[in-house]
């Protein structure tokens, strides 16, 4: 299977979507598009996923690569190819999916609780989901669900943490994909977050105390990511 992921920034990569990658034997290739990289035709894309950036889905004037980025999901939907987004990335596929994508009334930075929906039932995606379970966040802005899709799960500080569409695209407001070195590059890269303090701001030492949080987001994202692509037509399996 082909995998294609579209980066936004230097120091957010695919974490440990990589490592599943390989051990499925699965091509990688990547659009960066902070440097301007074209993006492929889709017809050698067989499962996207859409990374997380620092900047917003609405800041088009100043990241002038958002609109085509726009253009090239929405025909990845149109074409039925299973999409994955992580935070920023989840934030594109809502507002491509015509939802809003606006301010949270609190950021969320750190290691918080999700709470799965029990819409979250009706999606065979779903599962990979416990009822509760620990997961990184770092994100300021929020999006509505989609029409048509269902309401994954939600925090004490942020509602809407997830959907699944079509049973084949799933938007991920939080980094089950994160390492702890992917977590220390956020922190070096992104410390003028952590400089005001919020209700589910954590500090450095907090977000970097525990490795073992990442092993287990790592568990729950192999579920997902062999679900996604088990939802791809059989054509794409080559």
């Amino acid at each position: 299977m082909r995998l294609h992921y579209l980066q936004h920034v230097p120091f957010e990569g695919l974490g440990h979507i990589r490592t599943w990658a390989a051990s499925k034997g699965h091509r990688v290739t990547c659009t960066r598009l902070h440097a301007n990289d074209p993006l492929p035709p889709l017809m050698e894309v067989d499962l996207l996923v859409i990374m997380g950036g620092p900047m917003n889905v609405y800041e088009d004037l100043k990241y002038p690569w958002l609109a085509a980025e726009k253009r090239f999901i929405a025909e990845a939907i149109s074409l039925g190819r299973p999409i994955l987004g992580v935070c920023l990335g989840a934030q594109l596929l809502a507002t491509v999916m015509g939802a809003r994508v606006y301010p949270n009334v609190d950021r969320e930075i750190g290691w918080f609780d999700i709470y799965r929906t029990e819409a979250a039932d009706r999606s065979g995606l779903a599962g990979f989901l416990p009822e509760k379970a620990e997961v990184f966040h770092w994100h300021g802005d929020t999006f509505d669900i989609p029409a048509g899709a269902v309401h994954l799960a939600r925090s004490t500080g942020c509602e809407h943490q997830g959907f699944v569409a079509q049973t084949r695209i799933v938007g991920l407001q939080f980094h089950l994909e994160v390492t702890a070195h992917g977590a220390g590059r956020l922190v070096q890269n992104c410390r003028q977050d952590l400089e005001t303090p919020g209700r589910f701001v954590q500090d450095p030492a907090a977000i970097l105390s525990n490795e073992r949080r990442f092993g287990q987001a790592h568990a729950l994202l192999v579920v997902l990511l062999d679900r996604l692509s088990d939802s791809a037509p059989g054509a794409l399996h080559r």
